[in-house]
């Protein structure tokens, strides 16, 4: 494993389940464990399974100036966020394009939570608060456990009160096994979960609660590598691994816009004034790309840097694959040329695990109207 800065209070749990802790975002993260990754996907899918992602950094936000850095540095009208709320942001560059996704979480008149990945969110946020009445701290100490499937609103309803009442994209403070938590009607697998953010001290002890007393309902540990097959199936987005950044453009600037990644739906409507914003509207209708979906015959899923052809010509590069034992079909996500993105386009799969025909596919493949994540 690549010498980590983070340290995961879960790190021992993992490495007993196999892990070998590969570096994510700094922290050793359980990208596997000795068990077959399609039962991590099959148990959020269809019961819950329980995934450390405190790789994401998370970062408090305190000052009266807190939200107009928010308002400035990401996508949202703030405003329009109250405390218990959460939102799905994105942060731009001055050229209008695509540097981090992230989520806002208000917890009170003057103070944030902002959870990113692996992009500039840190530096935009610490830029943008310089002359301001505003601070940052970066929280190391939090943990993450998201808990995701069906069953996984049943089991916490057991020990959280008004759990079941919590909406989407809304968290409450509370305690769960009598330690104190905020819990997050949020994640990243197109099912209905909760993010569970604790102290390190109680990460391990909050883990083997849940593992332990739900494993009757089939909750069991899941690898952070199943995201990536949860991801195809809901159009989610992994920067930079769908990202020029990764699959660099032959000519011309890199960097993506939210029209060409389908994530324009995260500006607030008729929102100006963002870092970006008038090179973000300018760039409408210029896409270079699209991102849309691939349905692969066979159940091999192709590597990353698959080429997708159509009438002898590359008409896209896949970023991500994979294979569902529960549907029996073979995905991807891809970046198509904008005038090859139609449901139905035959074409063909070239790379070093697969070579054969596919049939382009308009995303997401599973639950396209949200209802499972937002159910009430």
């Amino acid at each position: 494993m690549t010498v980590s800065w983070r340290i995961s209070a879960l790190a021992d749990r993992h490495r007993a389940l196999g892990s070998t802790l590969e570096d994510w975002n700094g922290m050793g993260s359980a990208w596997s464990y000795s068990h077959d990754i399609a039962l991590d996907h099959a148990a959020i899918r269809t019961k819950a399974g329980l995934m450390d992602v405190s790789g994401l950094k998370k970062m408090h936000l305190v000052g009266p100036h807190a939200s107009a850095v928010l308002d400035y540095a990401t996508t949202r009208d703030v405003s329009k966020i109250y405390p218990g709320k959460s939102a799905y942001a994105s942060m731009l560059n001055d050229a209008g394009t695509f540097i981090e996704d992230c989520i806002l979480y208000r917890t009170g008149p003057n103070s944030w939570m902002v959870v990113h990945g692996s992009g500039a969110g840190h530096e935009t946020l610490a830029s943008a608060v310089v002359g301001r009445n505003a601070a940052i701290v970066f929280d190391d100490d939090l943990h993450d456990l998201s808990l995701q499937g069906p069953l996984a609103v049943d089991f916490l309803e057991k020990h959280v009160p008004g759990i079941r009442s919590l909406k989407y994209f809304h968290h409450m403070q509370t305690t769960l096994f009598k330690r104190p938590v905020t819990i997050s009607r949020t994640g990243y697998t197109g099912e209905r979960g909760y993010e569970i953010f604790c102290k390190a001290e109680d990460a391990g002890p909050i883990w083997d609660t849940i593992l332990n007393d739900g494993k009757d309902m089939g909750i069991i540990p899941c690898a952070f590598a199943t995201l990536d097959m949860l991801r195809v199936e809901s159009y989610l987005l992994f920067y930079p691994y769908d990202n020029s950044q990764t699959y660099p453009f032959e000519t011309g600037p890199q960097g993506d816009t939210l029209w060409e990644l389908g994530l324009d739906f995260t500006v607030s409507p008729r929102k100006t004034g963002f870092r970006g914003a008038e090179s973000h509207y300018r760039l409408k209708g210029k896409e270079r790309f699209k991102i849309f979906g691939v349905l692969i015959e066979g159940d091999v899923p192709p590597e990353n840097g698959a080429k997708l052809f159509a009438e002898g010509k590359q008409v896209g590069i896949i970023t991500q694959a994979m294979h569902s034992s529960l549907t029996g079909k073979t995905m991807a996500i891809a970046r198509f040329d904008v005038d090859a993105a139609a449901p139905g386009k035959a074409l063909e799969v070239k790379g070093e695990k697969v070579n054969g025909p596919a049939t382009a596919q308009s995303l997401p493949f599973d639950d396209p109207d949200k209802k499972k994540r937002m159910a009430a």
